[in-house]
């Protein structure tokens, strides 16, 4: 599989996605020494934020770009290219964690299933993603520009709805111990090409197929069409609505 991501594109303009994530930590309920999995661990930044706090922990992510990034940022620490639908260690984890990566994740019986595998009895399950409505202005904006451009828009995310996934969950034997969905607004850091940037960043699979030549015209149809709802006093912000786990594994 191709390595879609641009780690120092990430790291330069789109840190605000694990800065907002530090507060999800505080869910793990840390003790010295847990043995924590970061799933989808990007660059690394909540790895080590976890590290601080005292934990064994290891990344894990899919894109040899964010895991060459993590490694170089965070030499120190343990980062493996694995996949999230289907990983195995030797030994399992007292904590799973993963911020704003399952929605990248359409496998998530799988995922589930992995977590699950990988965890020991009572072992915790903390997770934060998108969630059913998120950024529904840019969906709505990618599906018709691509399809009144005569191409067949490729929606790369999975997001669930807080039922859906407490149900998956207790499919595969979770407890909820505690679930919460809410809207992010979130500003983009670029005040005039920021989502530009953002559709470079993280839209790439909605434009496969389409010629090099008509996608500067396709984005700038997309900003036209956003513009109204998501720039507001010299800033872009995307309407995020995210989705917030605890489970427990019985």
């Amino acid at each position: 599989m191709a390595d879609r991501w641009d780690s120092a594109l990430y790291e330069d303009r789109h840190s605000y996605v694990w800065r907002k994530g530090e507060a999800l930590v505080e869910l793990l309920e840390l003790r010295p020494g847990d043995r924590v999995l970061d799933l989808g661990c990007g660059t690394g930044h909540l790895t080590a934020h976890i590290a601080a706090q005292g934990a064994d922990v290891t990344g894990i992510d899919l894109s040899a770009s964010m895991i060459a990034q993590a490694r170089q940022n965070f030499p120190k620490l343990k980062f493996v290219l694995g996949d999230g639908s289907a990983f195995r260690f030797e030994e399992p984890f007292d904590r799973v964690f993963s911020n704003a990566a399952l929605h990248w994740m359409p496998e998530a019986d799988s995922v589930v299933a992995s977590v699950r595998e990988n965890l020991k009895p009572e072992g915790l399950f903390v997770l934060e993603m998108g969630a059913k409505g998120n950024i529904r202005h840019m969906l709505a904006a990618l599906e018709s520009v691509l399809r009144d451009g005569g191409f067949t828009p490729r929606n790369p995310w999975y997001f669930p709805s807080a039922a859906e996934y407490a149900g998956l969950l207790e499919k595969h034997g979770f407890e909820i111990a505690g679930l919460w969905t809410f809207d992010r607004p979130s500003e983009l850091e670029h005040p005039e090409k920021g989502l530009r940037e953002w559709l470079e960043m993280f839209a790439g699979a909605w434009f496969e197929g389409v010629p090099a030549a008509a996608r500067n015209g396709l984005v700038f149809e997309i900003e036209a069409r956003l513009k109204p709802v998501l720039f507001t006093e010299g800033r872009w912000w995307m309407d995020y609505r995210r989705l917030r786990v605890v489970a427990r594994k019985l």
